[in-house]
């Protein structure tokens, strides 16, 4: 495991989340290979994509390694790392760190579905065991 995986990286914009799901799919990726993924559905450019790269390089959430005249990107922090610490900050955040209210909260809202709750079942199921 590298150091940066190790350190939770500073957050990472919606944006900069978007062209991180590119580079956990597929990597290492080109500036370009990414472009080719994401510029279309959101209306930007190559240059607004090397912007998002050079802004999470700083942030230590990918690694950037030449190859020739381009740059090879590559994360440095999990997936899962990075959701988890999402989701931890979220429950903290709006439900003072408890996970039940959050499912309350979305119960109520009816934002989940018959699957969502067998889902959730089987796996409150599972950590009982």
């Amino acid at each position: 495991m590298t150091q940066a995986s190790e350190t939770r990286p500073e957050r990472i914009s919606e944006a900069e989340h978007a062209v991180m799901e590119v580079i956990w799919e597929r990597n290492p990726i080109t500036a370009a290979e990414v472009c080719d993924q994401v510029c279309a559905a959101r209306g930007w450019s190559l240059a607004t994509v090397k912007t998002l790269l050079s802004r999470l390089v700083s942030k230590q959430a990918i690694a950037a390694e030449p190859e020739g005249r381009r740059f090879l990107y590559s994360p440095l922090i999990a997936r899962a790392d990075y959701i988890g610490g999402e989701s931890r900050r979220l429950v903290d955040r709006l439900f003072g760190g408890r996970a039940a209210p959050l499912f309350a909260h979305l119960a109520e809202q009816e934002a989940l579905t018959d699957d969502d709750l067998a889902e959730i079942e089987a796996l409150l199921k599972e950590l009982k065991q």
